[in-house]
């Protein structure tokens, strides 16, 4: 008899080694659900699990990515293009070696705050300045802004404002090779840098992501002032993933949306760009209404015919050249371009699934599956004919759990 017990022993060893690291961490929330009080809700047995889980236990994410302060915005932007990642800490190239984590980081970069603060400063190409060699005026504005490219509202009209040799311009021009990180560290909103340590809780992570809308949450090393890893929402939907089949997350995830009050929104308040607007009122609602991306509508319609993200930045700073031949730079033109660039060198991107949708009686544990495996952010609800009711994102998921 002992015998057997060893080798059922030894088996369920070998079965916990085969784990991956989140569904480890799933483990220790289900032997921790087991043990808490039978008169608490599920929600509070959560709760109490999460919150005696430290960050720590949270798997470490690949060898972090940082931006020296003195990297220029080219720089930066090959950076995030190369590791396909949104945003990242940047370094103070003048700090001590045994600065704090507060005086060895300036804060963080993203995607969407270059390209911004970029096009805040540029003039816009304008059929009255034929004089430029190209057929686009850059140059920077005096007052730092213009009104074509604030936040006010782009229309069908203002379309022209993008022709397609526009961003080759601006991605040749001295003035963004030249300016660095730092230079812009204080000209727009750098996306908030609260900091975890590794004895935080998990369930404060949780918190951190949901009600203060961030994307991501580094983790320090208060001794030797580092970031040694960063949190994503990502990270997290692949964790519950990983989790099928424990009860504490069959127990949640078997609801379906409507249960969990997914999504949030009525039709009105989803925030769009029609197909024949420019691309670059997309990018300016995401970063005015703090959102990871908007779906692209058709013109009067009210069906999807695609969706743009904060990744997608990329695209304009990084490839110019695939819209030369565009009189302008719609929306519609960017998924067209964009789609036919993707064809060509990244088969695997998620950009070419289309536009991922469901409908109201899909369960929380479904939807977690397709957004890890499809490598989305965000999900729309759809009625029976394919109109938009709902936008559903990984911040409304871990909000609800």
């Amino acid at each position: 008899m002992a015998s057997l017990q060893l080798r059922r022993e030894s088996s369920m060893d070998q079965q916990e080694s085969l784990r991956s690291p989140e569904a480890k961490l799933g483990m220790k929330v289900e032997d921790l659900w087991g043990v808490q009080e039978p008169k608490l809700s599920p929600n509070e047995k959560l709760n109490a699990c999460f919150e005696s889980i430290p960050v720590s236990a949270f798997p470490l994410a690949p060898q972090g990515i940082e931006i020296k302060s003195d990297a220029s915005l080219a720089e930066a932007v090959q950076i995030l293009a190369q590791n396909k990642i949104l945003s990242a800490p940047v370094v103070d190239v003048n700090a001590p070696d045994d600065a704090t984590w507060i005086d060895r980081y300036i804060g963080i970069v993203e995607f969407a705050g270059i390209a911004i603060w970029i096009l805040q400063q540029s003039e816009p190409p304008s059929p009255r300045s034929p004089s430029s060699p190209s057929g686009t005026y850059f140059a920077v504005s005096i007052n730092g802004m213009t009104s074509a490219v604030g936040l006010g509202t782009l229309g069908p009209e203002d379309a022209s404002i993008t022709s397609g040799d526009f961003f080759e311009a601006l991605t040749s021009s001295k003035f963004y090779k030249n300016t660095k990180v730092r230079d812009i560290s204080g000209t727009f909103r750098w996306a908030p840098f609260l900091a975890l340590q590794k004895s935080n809780s998990f369930l404060t992570m949780l918190l951190l992501l949901s009600k203060y809308k961030m994307k991501s949450v580094p983790v320090v090393d208060l001794g030797d002032g580092k970031i040694n890893n960063i949190i994503t929402q990502s990270a997290v939907i692949h964790m519950l993933a990983e989790c099928t089949g424990f009860h504490w997350f069959e127990s949640w995830g078997t609801k379906k949306l409507l249960e969990i009050g997914l999504p949030t929104m009525s039709p009105k308040e989803i925030i769009k760009v029609h197909e024949d607007q420019p691309v670059l009122q997309a990018f300016k609602l995401m970063r005015k209404n703090r959102i990871g991306g908007v779906p692209v509508v058709e013109s009067g319609g009210k069906k999807a015919i695609g969706n743009i993200s904060l990744r997608d930045v990329q695209f304009l700073l990084t490839a110019p050249e695939i819209y030369r031949d565009y009189r302008s730079i719609t929306a519609k033109n960017f998924l067209i371009a964009v789609k036919n660039y993707l064809e060509k060198h990244d088969k695997r991107s998620p950009m070419l699934s289309g536009t991922v949708t469901c409908k109201r009686d899909k369960t929380i544990k479904e939807l977690i599956q397709t957004l890890d495996s499809e490598k989305i952010h965000r999900m729309y609800v759809v009625d029976d004919d394919g109109n938009l009711e709902g936008v559903i994102t990984l911040r409304d998921i871990i909000s609800r759990l």
